[in-house]
């Protein structure tokens, strides 16, 4: 039995992670993206722009047994987020129609903006979505897109991922900005590398014809309050002072549950944000 095909559109950061992982084992892998000398050795480059609605030149003839969706906004406004995740997929599941390809799969890489829960409370597939800004309610659109389109699909809903190049707050931490302790700000958060190995075993569990829900959280074991992340980082750096200036902020708080892919076998690698970000700092990765 040959190993399966599987075509990444939008293979970026995430998607070049989890190309690495099933080239790996095999599988062929094809990757979509403007840039396709960016894509790590071994991957089959398709020159294309999710925003156009033309199919690009050198998109795959051959069956393709799994689809990823993995695209990023290019500009973080609700037109980018339009054009990213909904009007991006359309054209993609066009061109699959095109070419007479009908995956076995479709993994949309979706984001746990889709909760608007905002005072601490668990959240897990089963939560009601309510979504409170244009980056969340697009995010459901493009997810009920997935869903229905004829395809076996299932949506992961990432959190925060964070891992090299991700390091935004490590920035503010070095800086000493402030972070509101009371209430606690709960976050929820992923380090790429699972993001990419969660993704790589929902794909070879169905392979082995496994079972898949149409709903995964994509985050680690342990939801954190920010303040206390901050205070984590400050002593591992050895930051003394406070900045006078603004300090770190997010909004919402909830924490995510990731029961669901454990209970199918998936276990991530950094279990905390100790783990990862001591591995970030120790440049170990």
């Amino acid at each position: 039995m040959f190993p399966p095909s599987v075509l990444i559109a939008g293979c970026g950061d995430v998607g070049s992670r989890l190309a690495n992982q099933l080239l790996a084992y095999d599988w062929t892998v094809y990757g979509l993206r403007r840039s396709v000398s960016q894509l790590p050795n071994g991957v089959i480059g398709v020159a294309g722009d999710l925003f156009d609605s033309r199919c690009p030149g050198d998109w795959p003839t051959s069956p393709l047994d799994y689809l990823v969706y993995s695209a990023s906004a290019t500009d973080h406004d609700e037109a980018g987020y339009q054009a990213a995740y909904v009007d991006g997929l359309s054209h993609v599941l066009s061109w699959l129609k095109q070419n007479g390809q009908q995956p076995k799969r479709l993994l949309f890489v979706s984001s746990s903006s889709v909760y608007g829960q905002q005072h601490g409370e668990w959240v897990d597939e089963s939560s009601p979505t309510q979504a409170v800004g244009y980056s969340g309610r697009l995010m459901q659109q493009a997810e009920q897109l997935a869903l229905g389109s004829g395809i076996p699909a299932s949506v992961v809903r990432l959190t925060g991922i964070y891992g090299p190049g991700r390091e935004w707050l490590l920035t503010q931490v070095r800086q000493g900005y402030r972070v509101v302790t009371e209430p606690p700000l709960y976050g929820n958060r992923i380090h790429v590398d699972d993001a990419a190995g969660l993704l790589a075993y929902l794909l070879q569990a169905d392979a082995r014809g496994v079972a898949l829900d149409d709903c995964y959280i994509g985050v680690d074991d342990a939801p954190a309050p920010l303040a206390e992340v901050v205070a984590w980082l400050r002593e591992y750096l050895g930051v003394t002072e406070w900045s006078a200036e603004a300090s770190v902020r997010r909004t919402g708080s909830k924490q995510c549950s990731n029961a669901k892919a454990r209970a199918l076998g998936w276990v991530p690698r950094y279990a905390s944000y100790r783990e990862g970000y001591a591995a970030i700092l120790e440049g170990n990765l």
